[in-house]
């Protein structure tokens, strides 16, 4: 990305009103938003009680009634009327940034919204299984208790298992500072991180989920572009317990308009990255030669990867400048090619077919259609993802496409 090091000079932007309801936003966040937010998070937290008192077993069984219930349902498709197979999960309720516009052709749904209960934690084989509504709130809190952690530990409540695969008592002890940094009031983590560089060394301890979901109620550092004085201390002090807005509700009041705009004018993007290509190499300091150890599992083409995430409203945007989000991605997307990275589909993708099949292994994705016969049930993850509405008949033309070729050609 040679081209990016030296600074561009772009000509103003003329504003339009997307801007100016974007600036203000923050009135329908404060008086809809956030009061219908709180409730959600309290009546889903009742459910999560609720399911958690249940034993095992009956989850279990719960579980078994209702995969019979989808398969039921998956039996009633006519495939020759009925569209491809889709979840009845509403597009605005998804976290990600992609526009799922692949649902507003017709489809057939099939509801999974039952599917959110945590079904077994086995401590001695190390694993859990949970189904796929089951997000990163509930199983942090079903495993700090009896100190177990995923390998990874997404920060935001709302992450679901389904749309990411895609020493506490001790420093009391000793006497050490405790930072509850998710009591409501508190400063929001990344400011706090701020003033810790300023501040210099020194030890605290902060409780284990806390850290976990730290960035959740300032939802990274995008709380201040929706509530440019929420990390104030009044505002935290009075109203930091409505914290944060629910995703899907600040997707569900915003128009075709205000959603077109955030993908032109917004960042929100993941990369996945081969360590000693990451930009963060040099603050990580890790041990010579790290990023090339052999480690369990690894293979000769293995390497070890970081997630790298950007967002925010880009510099260009906020002093008023023109930009160009899809031209932006294009080049992070040739970099992430060409360098061995990834990019996860729940991000943004200006990808043509061609170039997603260079990026991804198309390979195993394509035996695995095949064999459990997804091709003509279930679209393709290429056109899933892939930017802009699709009419029916798009969706048909594609699939056929699929039938008649594995994948698109790689360079």
């Amino acid at each position: 990305m040679s081209d990016l090091q030296a600074p561009l000079v772009r000509p103003k932007r003329k504003k339009t009103w997307v801007d100016y309801f974007v600036k203000f936003r923050w009135i329908i966040v404060i008086f809809v938003v956030l009061p219908i937010s709180a409730t959600l998070y309290f009546l889903i937290y009742l459910g999560d009680m609720w399911s958690e008192s249940k034993s095992y077993e009956k989850r279990r069984k719960e579980h078994d009634q209702n995969v019979a219930k989808v398969i039921k349902r998956l039996k009633e498709r006519d495939a020759a009327k009925d569209g491809l197979v889709c979840t009845a999960r509403k597009p605005w309720i998804a976290v990600g940034m992609r526009n799922v516009d692949y649902k507003r052709a017709r489809h057939f749904e099939v509801d999974l919204g039952e599917f959110r209960n945590i079904l077994e934690i086995n401590k001695e084989k190390m694993i859990a299984r949970v189904e796929p509504l089951v997000n990163m709130g509930q199983i942090s809190r079903a495993t700090v208790p009896i100190n177990l952690s995923l390998a990874v530990v997404a920060e935001l409540d709302d992450l679901t298992v389904g749309g990411l695969i895609n020493g506490y008592e001790e420093a009391k002890k000793k006497g050490n500072k405790i930072n509850n940094v998710g009591w409501w009031f508190k400063p929001w983590f990344y400011q706090h991180a701020q003033t810790a560089l300023k501040k210099g060394e020194f030890v605290e301890y902060i409780p284990t989920r806390e850290y976990y979901h730290r960035h959740t109620r300032c939802l990274y550092w995008e709380g201040k572009l929706i509530l440019p004085f929420g990390d104030q201390f009044w505002f935290r002090f009075l109203f930091g317990w409505l914290m944060p807005p629910k995703v899907s509700l600040l997707k569900a009041t915003q128009g075709e308009a205000i959603r077109n705009y955030y993908h032109d004018m917004h960042v929100i993007q993941d990369m996945l990255v081969p360590l000693y290509k990451a930009p963060i190499k040099q603050q990580i300091y890790p041990e010579p030669g790290f990023e090339y150890e052999r480690r369990q599992g690894d293979t000769e083409d293995a390497q070890m990867y970081t997630d790298v995430g950007v967002y925010y409203a880009p510099g260009p945007v906020l002093r008023g400048e023109e930009f160009d989000g899809s031209e932006a991605v294009r080049k992070m997307e040739k970099w992430l090619i060409e360098n061995g990275g990834f990019q996860p589909q729940y991000a943004v993708s200006e990808l043509d077919e061609k170039s997603f099949w260079r990026m991804f292994d198309g390979d195993l994705y394509e035996h695995c259609r095949k064999k459990y016969r997804a091709v003509g049930t279930f679209m393709s993850v290429y056109y899933k993802s892939k930017k802009g509405r699709k009419t029916e008949k798009e969706v048909r033309e594609a699939e056929q496409a699929h039938l008649e070729t594995a994948y698109a050609e790689a360079d």
